[in-house]
């Protein structure tokens, strides 16, 4: 084992200095986050494929942006040259995590999938569980995914991630998964938030959140006290930013990119708002219509029935006809006459 760290940190040492061009091209497998890509992938294409089989469609762009923005987003984050640097540099870590806690769950929860999910099937049963109830309840999640990146940072968590390819991955997937307790659930279905959580509500969450985003940068950029300052002074560089420079540098791209991804998540929850309001009204055009046609349909009945003949001493007065909304007892009625 002692072997294998000395190694490790040679292969550090051995780095050469990080330029655009190295920026682009430095890429390492990583086996375990490939398998979480490739089983996500496959279980997406399995569930948009029985869709398309019973004859349903399925977005298009929704399909693309889980492929594209969300995995695509776990394997530049996992492999790229943020993680071949990121055990010399603190900013191409900082980039890294600030990725899998904010873009991934915002790519994957683009392509919906617990909509593309079996309605009876293990995703839908288990985030409809007690337990992850409790995990996605609005001001749970974003608790989380506050205490998460602030442990990350301000505990030994994050240097002993540099240093253990095991923590590290344990790391990556809390990012991963906090960030998805609180993205899936703004942009999914009404079922899996409270009854009070409405889209308002919901876009009201999403702006504090991404006030609440931007703390851990501030206090990385701010604080008098190194992010695994022991780790970054140990593995000495001849080349780049000093190690308080680099962190400032982590904590400002920390920032920027919370602050970059909280304008487009608040854009999505209003146009999700304004898809549920159109589908709502499309819904009440339809019943307002089929009421509509269903009291055609009885009027000539009601107009055959026999009237009396008016006598001579009581001139006949025109019948006046009500609205059929000033006596109709439902839910359309009563919207129509202001009692809703």
């Amino acid at each position: 084992m002692a072997a294998d760290v000395a190694a490790g940190v040679a292969s550090v040492r051995a780095l050469p200095e990080l330029t655009t061009t190295r920026f682009l091209e430095s890429w390492q497998l990583d086996g375990f986050a490939l398998a979480a890509v490739l089983l996500l992938g496959a279980a997406y294409a399995y569930g948009v494929r029985r869709r398309l089989r019973a004859g349903e469609r399925w977005p298009l762009w929704r399909t693309a942006a889980f492929y594209v923005f969300g995995l695509g987003t776990l394997v530049f984050a996992t492999m790229s040259s943020l993680a071949v640097y990121n055990q010399v540099l603190f900013w191409p870590a900082a980039v890294q995590n600030i990725l899998l806690d904010l873009f991934a769950p915002l790519g994957l929860a683009l392509g919906d999938p617990l909509g593309l999910a079996a309605p009876t099937g293990p995703l839908n049963r288990a985030v409809t569980s007690r337990v992850a109830r409790v995990l996605t309840y609005p001001l749970v999640s974003s608790v989380l995914v506050l205490a998460s990146e602030l442990t990350i940072y301000f505990t030994p968590y994050f240097a002993t991630a540099l240093g253990n390819p095991l923590v590290r991955q344990l790391m990556h997937l809390q990012l991963l998964l906090t960030g998805c307790l609180f993205v899936l659930p703004m942009l999914s279905r009404q079922e899996l938030l409270p009854r009070w959580c409405s889209y308002p509500v919901r876009a009201a969450l999403v702006f504090f959140d991404g006030l609440f985003d931007s703390v851990p940068g501030i206090v990385v950029m701010t604080s008098g006290t190194l992010v695994a300052g022991h780790w970054y002074s140990t593995h000495p560089r001849t080349w780049g930013p000093t190690v308080q420079h680099d962190q400032l540098l982590g904590g400002g791209l920390m920032l920027t990119l919370a602050e970059l991804v909280a304008l487009p998540f608040l854009l999505l929850v209003f146009h999700e708002w304004w898809r549920a309001e159109r589908d709502k009204t499309a819904a009440l055009d339809a019943r307002l219509d089929r009421e509509a046609a269903a009291l055609s349909l009885s009027t000539p009945a009601d107009q055959a029935t026999p009237r009396p003949a008016p006598s001579a001493a009581t001139p006949e007065v025109p019948e006046m006809t009500r609205p059929w909304w000033e006596t109709d007892q439902g839910e359309v009625g009563m919207r129509m006459r202001g009692e809703h």
